[in-house]
């Protein structure tokens, strides 16, 4: 391990820091390799049920370590992470900038915090490539289409205020607070089941465009499983007996 990635635990959130402020937490194959490993803690935790991802210094990521790349190697493991993300929510945390695959990244989370003079942009239209890390798709998602357009085809970067109100960003912090807000709004959705979390996670992303019928039979596999689960009981006795549940993930 080399220190690009940091973790750190709070109640049940995991905090992800990127760390290689000096080199604008570009991901080269080390900090690639290290995300990975921390998603993957998070994933396979009982005791954790939310993420965060920050960067650290003064920004979240600078997007692919370009040195690296001209060099002729790239990291395979960034590109898996990029496709397939987490089970668990992740909460993007944003200050200073998130551009090419540091936007990407982001977008690879559930919810997007930023702040107000955060840049965000995938500029690779500008150094002779195109944002393949996810953000074409996923973009026009969450923003209107000619919106996503235009910051593909421009390369141009918006501050944390426009991507706002556009909607490419969920929550708009303060300079400085992004990852503040962030843990609070981990920490509120970390009280909630986390068998009906990963699976509200995986119909939001799976089920997203689909006709009402191929919704519900995409849905109809996990009725039994949450419904009757372990949790689903625990939820409905706490409800009755007006306490905290004690969930445990079954």
């Amino acid at each position: 391990m080399t220190g690009k990635v940091l973790t750190q635990v709070h109640g049940r959130v995991l905090l992800v820091t990127l760390n290689r402020p000096d080199a604008r937490n570009a991901v080269d194959a080390d900090l690639a390799a290290e995300l990975v490993l921390a998603v993957a803690r998070l994933d396979g935790d009982d005791d954790l049920t939310v993420g965060v991802i920050t960067g650290a210094g003064r920004g979240f990521c600078s997007g692919m370590d370009l040195k690296e790349f001209a060099s002729g190697t790239s990291s395979d493991e960034f590109a898996r992470f990029l496709q397939r993300g987490s089970v668990k929510p992740l909460v993007a945390a944003v200050e200073g900038f998130a551009v090419a695959g540091g936007l990407e990244i982001a977008l690879c989370c559930d919810i997007i915090v930023a702040a107000r003079r955060a840049r965000l942009g995938i500029p690779e239209v500008g150094v002779g490539l195109f944002a393949a890390g996810g953000a074409i798709a996923r973009m026009p998602r969450r923003v209107p289409f000619g919106a996503a357009a235009t910051l593909a085809l421009t390369g141009d970067p918006i501050d944390g205020e426009e991507a706002y109100r556009l909607g490419l960003v969920d929550r708009l912090a303060e300079d400085g607070q992004a990852a503040k807000m962030a843990l609070e709004l981990a920490a509120r959705i970390a009280q909630n089941a986390p068998l009906g979390l990963t699976t509200t996670k995986r119909l939001l992303r799976d089920g997203f465009g689909l006709r009402d019928d191929a919704f519900w039979e995409l849905q109809a596999p996990y009725i039994e499983r949450v419904f009757g689960s372990q949790d689903a009981l625990e939820g409905a006795r706490a409800f009755a007996e007006r306490r905290s549940p004690v969930w445990t993930g079954r």
